[in-house]
Order: structure tokens, then C-alpha cells, then sequence
């Protein structure tokens, strides 16, 4: 079996790892520690501080993880460090942007596995008050959290409907009806909208909902109202865990779907249990408002209020077609990397590549099954995907 990635070659593929501006802060590291979960004892879990990390951090409050010790979660700046902390056996187990890991797996030959997802929908392209449409951002720049996000698949979707055209590395030109794709932190999305540094930014909540609370932004579009229940995380663990300890993820997936049926019964409680100096830093209102969205909000513009993709979903089975659709529309995506691995990956074959489905269908199968979670007994769905 191979050994963990060191963080020395880590760091030296932060290009690989798309990282932007610099590699993860060595800090973030260094706060995980080695990874106990091979002997049993106890389970290391990352984070990024958004609502798409719930499921997860309920379980942990509640203590959902039978039989094995879970160590409280460990917050992350960027995705790029809480990768590297799972690549080199820091971590057991994150929720990690599903792109991201198509990335890690083919791009960085990584040997992690998604065992489940952590949530649907969830995100949403917030702009400054005074863009009136989509089309209103030609020469503005947009902030995404990361290339290989769903964020950036969709919202390079929504620029091209609008009839504009997405640029990297060059000043966006209202005349020629371009717009500038920048990284940045969620954290510093809000700041700069405010600024007018940027005309907009699509990421998870609850930063959408803070910007509207505080009057910085309005939400223009929410993803899950252009790609019904799409995955924007999912929870990815090493395939060393998987041959070493299987009781260990059997745990987390029992944990995660638990937590999942709990939060969409509780969600006004989810957020008690999420903020007030436990799990995320963002005031409770904003986290309220993220988790309990109703498509009823005449102040929202939802095109599908059947979908109900303006509120965050939870329900843990992956999809197959989901991972063939977010393969193709990979393809499709400007990023500023190196986009040649895309070219080696067999659609057909890439969710059994990349999924291993066998601990969540347990843990679904012990929660009452796909009915629990609304989902269909078949566990196939067609992908409903609209960007205008």
C-alpha cells in the first residue's frame, strides 16, 4: 500500500491542486495533527466554515459516530490546505468540492474515494444592489471559491447564456462583454462587493444570506435553481481508510445520513448548534436564513419553485449521473490550470472510479431507505440542468 502523500510533494503541486496567489498555510496543517482512525482510535474530520459542512459538524455535536472517537473537526482557510491535510493522512475524512475531487483522483492520481454526498444545492451568485441582471456584469469581475468548483462550472454557464464571455488573467471590457474570473476566500467575498472591487460572487452559504442581511448584495441566482439538487460537496475519504478500517467509515456515513434526516427536521435548531462559537464563525441570523429559505420570498427570483433549490437539501446517495454530467460540464469550464486530464477520463466509467457507494446505501437501508430522504427507490434520476 502506499504511503501518504508528504506534505513537501503536497506543496509542491499546489499548481496541480489549482492552487491561486500561493500554497495552503502551513498552519492549517499543522493544526490537524496524524491521523489515529487505522487503529481505531480516533476519527480526524476538516472543514470549511459554510452550511455545506452541517452534516458533519451535527454529527459531531451529537455524537452520531458509533463506535468510533471522532476529535472535534478542524476548521480550514482554503480548500487547497484541507486537501493536502487529507492527502497527507492529517485528516480521515472532509467534505470536499465534488469537482475538486474528480481533480485530485485523475489530475494528482490521489487515492481518495467519495463515500457519499454531504448535501444538495446550497450556493448561490449574489451580486452588488446595483446589478440589475446577469448581463449587467460585463466588465466586472466575479469571485469564485475555487477553479474546480461547481460555482465556476455554473456560473461560466450563466455568463455565456447572458451572452457574455468568461476571461482569466485579462481586464474584463464592458465593449467587448467579457467578465474577469478571480479566486478568493469566501471571507473576503462579502468585503469586496462591498468595495465594488467585484460586481459579484457565487459561493456556498451563509455568505449569500449575510450579504443580504447587511444590505451589501442581492442574490441574482441560486445554483440549485439552474442544476436541480446538484452536489457541491461531497464527503471524500483516503481509499486507505476504506482497506484499513472500514468499521471507521462505515461510522461516518451512519453519522452523516443521521445527522442529514435530523438537520431537515430541525433546521431553525441546526443553526443553534452550528454557531454561537461552536462550529462556524458567521452570526446566527445569516445562518438561519440559509438553512430555512423559502422559494414563497417574493424578494427572490426562483424559476423553479418546484425544484426548491433555493434551500439547502441533504440527502447522502451520489448519483451516478450526476458524476457523468459534472464530468462533461468539467470539460466545458475555463480554469486557470492545466486542464489535460480531463481529456483521459472515460465518462462512462468515472463514478465507479471515483464513488464507493456501498457504506451509504447501508446506512440509508438502516434509516428506512430512499423514501427517508426523498429520494427514488430506482437511486436514478435524470439531471435537470438550465442556466438562463
Amino acid at each position: 500500500m502506499s504511503p501518504p502523500l508528504s506534505r513537501r510533494t503536497l506543496l509542491r503541486a499546489g499548481v496541480a491542486l489549482g492552487a491561486v496567489g500561493g500554497v495552503a498555510a502551513a498552519a492549517d496543517l499543522a493544526l490537524a495533527g496524524r491521523s489515529t482512525a487505522r487503529t481505531g482510535t480516533q476519527l480526524r474530520i476538516g472543514y470549511l466554515p459554510i452550511t455545506d459542512a452541517a452534516p458533519l459538524l451535527v454529527a459531531h455535536a451529537q455524537g452520531r459516530f458509533a463506535g468510533v472517537s471522532a476529535a472535534r473537526p478542524v476548521l480550514f482557510r482554503s480548500w487547497e490546505s484541507l486537501a493536502q491535510a487529507l492527502l497527507a493522512g492529517e485528516l480521515d475524512v472532509v467534505h470536499l468540492l465534488m469537482p475538486f475531487a474528480v481533480q485530485l483522483r485523475y489530475a494528482l492520481g490521489a487515492k481518495v474515494r467519495v463515500v457519499a454526498w454531504n448535501h444538495t444545492n446550497g450556493s448561490a451568485l449574489t451580486v452588488a444592489p446595483t446589478v440589475r441582471d446577469v448581463g449587467d456584469l460585463r466588465g466586472r469581475s466575479v469571485a469564485i471559491p475555487f477553479w474546480w468548483s461547481i460555482h465556476n462550472v455554473m456560473v461560466q454557464r450563466m455568463l455565456r447564456s447572458a451572452g457574455l464571455r468568461p476571461v482569466i488573467r485579462e481586464v474584463p471590457s464592458a465593449a467587448e462583454g467579457t467578465v474577469g474570473l478571480v479566486v478568493m476566500s469566501p471571507a473576503d467575498m462579502l468585503p469586496a462587493l462591498d468595495t465594488g472591487v467585484i460586481g459579484g460572487y457565487i459561493v456556498a452559504d451563509p455568505f449569500n444570506a449575510a450579504a443580504e442581511l447587511r444590505g451589501v448584495g442581492r442574490i441574482a441566482r441560486f445554483v440549485g435553481d439552474a442544476w436541480q439538487d446538484h452536489a457541491c460537496c461531497a464527503l471524500v475519504v483516503r481509499q486507505e481508510l476504506i482497506d484499513t478500517a472500514p468499521h471507521a467509515v462505515q461510522a461516518v456515513t451512519d453519522a452523516v445520513a443521521g445527522a442529514q434526516l435530523w438537520i431537515s427536521a430541525h433546521r431553525g435548531d441546526t443553526a443553534g448548534v452550528l454557531t454561537g462559537g461552536r462550529y462556524l464563525p458567521q452570526p446566527l441570523p445569516a445562518v438561519r436564513r440559509a438553512l430555512t429559505r423559502s422559494g414563497t420570498d417574493p424578494a427572490l427570483l426562483v424559476r423553479h419553485p418546484d425544484w426548491h433549490g433555493e434551500r439547502i437539501g441533504f440527502a447522502p446517495y451520489p448519483f451516478r449521473g450526476y458524476t457523468e454530467a459534472l464530468v462533461d460540464a468539467m470539460r466545458e469550464t475555463v480554469v486557470d490550470g492545466d486542464r489535460r486530464f480531463l481529456d483521459s477520463i472515460d465518462t462512462s466509467t468515472a463514478h465507479d472510479v471515483l464513488v464507493d457507494d456501498r457504506f451509504v446505501l447501508r446506512s440509508m437501508a438502516s434509516l428506512g431507505g430512499p423514501a427517508a430522504f426523498a429520494l427514488p427507490s430506482s437511486l436514478s434520476r435524470t439531471e435537470e440542468v438550465q442556466s438562463t
